[in-house]
């Protein structure tokens, strides 16, 4: 588990959170790597580990559903209530992406960063890795074996390891976590930060006017089939009184996917032009943004590119709800 202070320099708080090539490094380490611990240095706080100095819930696949065992710990680490848990991603790359937005979001004005807390498990990131959530545009069926009630037990552990650490409210900067997000908060007595929730609330914030006489705003959702297929953001989104536009098949096929395995071949220029291609078709359906709720799209079109604009990063959304919680939970404290 790691504490809110990183080994790591960040961008000064004037710049917009997250520069691309950044990103393009961080991700190039992320994947050539063995040891993923290796690719930066974190201030770590000890937790209750195995031999192989992962924590013990974090191991833990039985699939049980029987609610997380709780090891409270002498002292909550960060006791000041206001204190942000993030639940890591399944990737080093989406958790440090995310670190910095918390951070740039959080330190605007000169202000200092919001106390966090994280937890990260290598295991489990390369459970989730190896199951393909979208399917080959060449026909291949490469989606492995998932046990997913095994991997919501386990996020609830962490959620239950980093409650007892301090954490005031719970994020996870992953897209694919939150198919289950439903059941890893359930019993959760903290706030439990929705991503698709905090981008819909600041889509209805910005006033957008539809760009069709006679209909509601539309919004363009790109991400895996089974983000697209779980709902959760048309949900929200829908909630809020927006219509959602989704890809087609040929656009799934054809632009979105080529577009991932680009990334995965380290060709950036091809995955960023493919990227560019799909936001345009949505775009020319009316659509007023296009919501890129892939954790692997992150950072892929430069923050100048005209298309980014055009553009929402749920990650962003969350960081920013979760700064505001923290100004929210102050005010209540003091």
């Amino acid at each position: 588990m790691l504490e809110g202070s990183l080994g790591m320099s960040f961008p000064s708080a004037n710049s917009w959170p997250i520069c691309t090539d950044r990103v393009n490094m961080i991700r190039t380490r992320c994947r050539t790597r063995a040891n993923h611990s290796e690719g930066i240095k974190l201030l770590s706080v000890l937790a209750p580990a195995d031999a192989g100095g992962n924590p013990v819930e974090a191991r833990n696949f039985s699939g049980s559903s029987s609610a997380p065992r709780r090891h409270t710990l002498p002292n909550p680490l960060l006791g000041r209530g206001d204190t942000v848990g993030i639940i890591g991603g399944p990737s080093v790359l989406s958790t440090l992406v995310f670190l910095e937005k918390l951070v740039l979001w959080s330190s605007k004005g000169g202000e200092e960063s919001v106390p966090f807390l994280v937890c990260s498990d290598p295991a489990l990131n390369k459970h989730l890795s190896l199951w393909s959530p979208f399917p080959s545009s060449r026909g291949r069926n490469v989606q492995t074996e998932l046990n997913e009630e095994a991997v919501v037990e386990n996020l609830r552990r962490k959620r239950a390891f980093l409650a007892d650490a301090g954490a005031g409210c719970m994020v996870m900067p992953c897209q694919l976590c939150h198919v289950w997000h439903e059941e890893i908060s359930r019993g959760c007595a903290l706030p439990f930060l929705h991503v698709a929730e905090c981008v819909a609330r600041e889509l209805k914030r910005a006033n957008l006017k539809p760009l069709e006489a006679g209909s509601d705003v539309q919004i363009g959702l790109l991400g895996t089939d089974t983000v697209l297929m779980s709902g959760f953001y048309q949900e929200q989104l829908q909630r809020q009184g927006f219509e959602v536009l989704l890809p087609d098949k040929a656009t799934m096929e054809n632009i979105y996917i080529p577009a991932i395995e680009a990334l995965h071949r380290k060709d950036m220029e091809g995955a960023r032009n493919l990227l560019r291609i799909a936001i345009q078709v949505l775009l020319i359906r009316a659509a007023n943004t296009v919501v890129l709720a892939s954790d692997e799209l992150q950072g892929v079109l430069p923050r100048d590119d005209p298309l980014w604009k055009k553009s929402i990063d749920p990650m962003d959304a969350l960081a920013r709800s979760a700064v505001e919680w923290v100004k929210s939970k102050r005010k209540k404290l003091h």
